[in-house]
């Protein structure tokens, strides 16, 4: 099962790469996929295949898959309806429509993902899926972004069925810690009980209810038919809308009992239903008009799968099927329709039974399944429904007889509307007028009748369906004395009748559909879900607007001193707690080693001096004081590496803030009050208290010996090194390491993004670009010149070439000349401690911020040309390879059968260099290096040459 799902994730990244090679025909090649996983789940059919991978041990959470009666069935229906809609977009789409690779991409990476969703059996795993989905059907839904509908329909669904994801995993979690277990059928097999659990039921099932559109949340479904066709047709008939289903008949054998389970997905599914039905009746768009129908079929699946009792959950997964195969070919009828004639208003379509027979054939079978009328399957599923009901599928003998009219007038409903859709798309409508035909694609025509004809003979094998689906219904307890089977006779039955009740009442309504068209609009009462929707979003982002306003008001120091102060208030009472509670150490040393008294008097004294510094330059260096007597600190105490770290992101960090502030004031004018002084004395020092005290509590609350102890031997007997920080960082908690430069890759690009008003993406400024203004013949001469004397040559060069284009106020020739003395050694010392940091001092980060700090100086010599000239690569193009290094490494330990970021030891002898020990943990040490490198460079390229070249552009204006 991992397998189809991998293969879909492949398929899904080389979609695009065969669109542009091969257009829409790549639609078929992609069809192999879902159509393949389909053979196959159905090959597996009838037995229950499990496999499971480690995911994250230390939680007990896994890659868990199943199959099973309901799993396979829904899984069936994604890969076999995924195939053929796939085949479908070969011939839908344009040669040349807008967006085609990403569009395949993102419908075969939704497929993948749905079919995760069903085969899931692990509740996480499960989440994961469920939000994937949500995702793509976001970007498909909005794939014609240049339509406002579309974005504006797609937000709506993403907001809607992400709220209720997001319940949905509290929901999950919270049966998982009850149930001890993550296992889904775990769950359901030994369900827990209990106030949370009820509490958590009603959060899953209002993710469910949210992504399959029952009220109150139906208003997206129909506004999401502004997605192309062939997404209505998959995702909204035979994939994504039956998630929430799918999860409800999942979790019924187990938690239909639990209290609210049945007023919520029976009564508001019996309420969907009609809500669905009746707006249905009303719409004059063929695409509405099945959209509105689906609502009512969800809410009408809902009724089953709910009712936790075997013959309706039987009829429910008839009714799963049926549904998948009867709407999904509808809507891609009406996809034919609309584009062979460019309407689908029912209205203006007139004759196309005669002109367009096959495909009015095959509208009029799949609109019949949806009626329930015989032989076809939805017939065969409805009956059963009628069955379940007449025997009290609800524990309430009333309660099931409230549900079962309700379900009858449902019925009479859809079999309305059912015929009005036939009607509406291929009857003849005198005064309509002839609309403009253009002859269908074969395919175009096989795809839809496909479907239709699956549900004919899915009817007539209706007692060959019985067993299958009967094994997933034998999980819930019988509500009748005798066990009910799918069969497309009974004989004459109540069941029976009520069909023909309710396809009676549905002719009737549609004859007097005039009639019920004025009763529709004398009922309109002014609640609109929709109009709902949009009112309580335009109150959030005033409410958000207002709060916003109200709270940053852009003053740093009250943002960072709310936030300590709100610290010291909510943990400073239990730190005196534990106080009291003699939480101290016992023994208190007040030094190691004198210098550190010293060195401590120093770092406060520059602390307090910083504070009450007027000077920013000033203010700056003094903080820098306190960092280097931090390292020097770090020294004492014998962590060299640690010490070499702190000194070397010092310096780094004065470079920065010296670059910011070259767009400053020298000044700090901005003067506070005594009161303010005070008030931020008073945040600052209780928050400094704490913070101490917090350490030495925590010294003194040990109880255990430290984890770290175990480290140096463990960083030589399994990393290979004897530096342990060095180990650490790059294989004991390499994790941490591979999200710490991940989030030095997005600081990267966060400031590059406020800095850069242009592209970002282009090569550095080089002396040979002709970015700066272009100048006469004499001002070239002149700049020429420049560049060839420059004071100082080394064999009739210039030190730096780019220093002849800086103004001479800012020109160095010492610090040009030592530049090039320094600048190779500072490299080679800078790959040295990358190489050396696995036993010694050093590795990648100390290594990257070395040749950082070589590029710092060649651009406080030269500029930003020659910043150009000794870096001439894209920083993105550095932190993006440095990442990809980084974590390649891990994901190559699994294909050699180790775990992520596993280490390996390689050891022999080389001709030249004899002994070798290698550490492939080396190459991630590499991938630290790159990103730190191009941190620096990106920082010099925002912070500095962009600043130089605005500037530039100021004076030269």
């Amino acid at each position: 099962m991992l397998t189809l799902l991998a293969a879909h994730a492949v398929a899904a990244l080389v979609a695009p790469l065969l669109v542009r090679a091969a257009g829409r025909r790549a639609f078929l090649a992609l069809a192999l996929v879902p159509a393949a996983s389909c053979a196959a789940l159905l090959a597996r059919a009838g037995g229950e295949v499990r496999e499971a991978y480690s995911w994250i041990p230390s939680l007990d959470v896994a890659v868990a898959l199943r199959t099973g009666p309901l799993p396979t069935l829904l899984a069936a229906l994604v890969t076999g309806v995924g195939a053929l809609v796939l085949v479908y977009c070969s011939r839908y789409f344009g040669a040349a429509s807008p967006g085609l690779a990403r569009f395949a991409g993102v419908l075969v990476a939704f497929a993948g993902a749905m079919l995760g969703l069903v085969l899931a059996d692990d509740v996480l795993l499960l989440y994961v899926c469920w939000e994937l989905t949500t995702v793509f059907s976001y970007l498909l839904i909005g794939h014609s972004a240049r339509l406002k509908a579309a974005r504006r329909a797609a937000m709506q669904a993403l907001v809607v069925t992400t709220s209720g994801g997001l319940a949905m995993l509290v929901g999950l979690i919270a049966l998982a810690v009850a149930g001890g277990t993550t296992s889904l059928s775990g769950l359901v097999a030994d369900p827990p009980r209990g106030t949370v659990v009820t509490v958590a039921v009603v959060l899953v099932l209002l993710g469910a209810l949210t992504k399959s559109a029952l009220l109150p949340f139906h208003f997206w479904l129909p506004a999401a038919m502004a997605a192309p066709t062939p997404v209505s047709a998959y995702l909204h008939a035979a994939a994504m809308v039956k998630g929430g289903v799918f999860l409800v008949g999942v979790l019924a054998p187990g938690f239909a009992d639990v209290p609210g389970w049945r007023p919520l997905v029976v009564g508001l599914g019996l309420a969907t239903m009609l809500v669905g039905a009746w707006t249905a009746l009303r719409q004059t768009d063929l695409k509405l008009l099945l959209a509105h129908g689906t609502v009512s079929q969800l809410g009408f699946l809902m009724v089953l799968l709910g009712a936790g009792t075997r013959d309706a959950a039987l009829a429910g997964a008839a009714m799963l099927l049926a549904h998948a195969l009867f709407k999904s070919s509808l809507f891609l009828v009406v996809g034919v329709v609309d584009r062979c004639t460019g309407t689908r208003d029912l209205r203006r379509l007139d004759g196309l039974g005669r002109r367009l027979p096959v495909l009015a054939v095959t509208g009029a079978l799949a609109a019949a399944s949806m009626a329930g009328v015989p032989p076809l399957v939805g017939f065969v599923g409805k009956e059963a429904a009628y069955e379940a009901y007449l025997h009290d599928a609800l524990p309430s003998g009333a309660g099931s007889a409230v549900v079962l009219a309700g379900l009858v007038t449902g019925s009479a409903l859809t079999a309305a509307y059912s015929l009005r859709f036939v009607w509406g798309a291929f009857a003849r409508k005198p005064g309509a007028g002839a609309v403009e035909l253009h002859a269908p694609a074969a395919v175009a025509q096989a795809v839809p009748a496909l479907l239709a004809l699956a549900g004919l003979a899915a009817g007539l094998a209706a007692t060959a369906l019985d067993r299958p689906l009967a094994a997933y219904a034998r999980a819930l307890p019988a509500a009748a004395a005798e066990d009910y089977h799918l069969a497309l006779w009974h004989g004459p039955s109540p069941a029976l009748g009520l069909s023909l009740v309710s396809l009676g009442g549905g002719a009737l309504l549609f004859a007097g559909r005039g009639a019920v068209q004025r009763v529709q609009v004398s009922l309109r009462t002014g609640l609109d879900a929709d109009r709902s929707y949009r009112s309580l979003m335009r109150w959030v982002d005033r409410a958000s607007t207002t709060v916003t306003a109200a709270t940053q008001r852009g003053s740093l120091p009250v943002y960072l001193g709310t936030i300590v102060a709100v610290l010291v208030v909510l943990t400073g009472y239990r730190w005196a707690g534990a106080v009291a509670g003699g939480g101290w150490p016992d023994r208190w040393r007040a030094w190691d080693n004198p210098l550190q008294v010293v060195v401590a008097v120093l770092v406060l004294a520059a602390a307090l001096a910083a504070a009450r510094s007027a000077q920013r330059l000033t203010a700056v260096l003094l903080v820098g004081v306190t960092g280097y007597g931090t390292g020097v600190l770090f020294a004492l105490h014998g962590a060299p590496d640690l010490a070499l770290t702190q000194f070397l992101v010092e310096t780094v960090t004065l470079v920065v803030f010296v670059l910011v502030l070259r767009t400053l004031p020298k000044q700090i004018v901005d003067r506070h009050t005594r009161a303010q002084r005070r008030g931020r004395l008073l945040v600052a020092v209780p928050a400094g208290l704490l913070m101490a005290g917090t350490g030495a509590l925590a010294l003194g609350a040990r109880e255990a010996p430290a984890v770290s102890l175990a480290f140096p031997s463990w960083a030589y007997e399994y990393g290979g090194g004897r530096n342990v920080v060095n180990v650490t960082l790059v294989d004991i908690r390499a994790w941490d390491t591979l999200g710490e430069i991940s989030v030095l890759v997005v600081a990267a690009t966060g400031v590059a993004s406020l800095v850069f008003l242009r592209g970002r993406t282009g090569g550095p400024p080089r002396l040979r670009d002709e970015e700066s203004p272009p100048l006469p013949a004499p001002a070239v001469t002149e700049r020429s010149s420049r560049l060839a004397d420059t004071g100082a040559h080394v064999a009739g060069a210039p030190w730096l070439r780019g220093g002849g284009l800086l103004p001479s106020a800012r020109r160095s020739i010492v610090l040009e000349i030592v530049t090039r003395a320094v600048f190779h050694t500072v490299v080679v010392l800078s790959v040295y401690l990358l190489f050396a940091g696995h036993n010694a001092p050093g590795g990648g980060f100390a290594g990257g911020l070395v040749a950082g700090l070589a590029l710092v100086v060649r651009y406080l010599a030269g500029g930003r040309y020659e910043l150009g000239e000794a870096a001439p690569v894209d920083a993105g193009l550095l932190l993006g390879a440095g990442l990809l290094l980084a974590g390649g490494t891990g994901a190559a330990g699994l294909l050699l059968g180790a775990d992520v970021l596993q280490t390996t030891i390689v050891e022999g002898a080389l001709p030249v260099f004899g002994d070798v020990k290698l550490v492939t943990s080396l190459f991630f040490d590499v991938g630290v290096y790159l990103v730190v490198v191009g941190l620096v460079l990106d920082v010099l390229r925002s912070l500095g040459a962009e600043v130089d070249r605005r500037e530039h552009q100021e004076t030269t204006a």
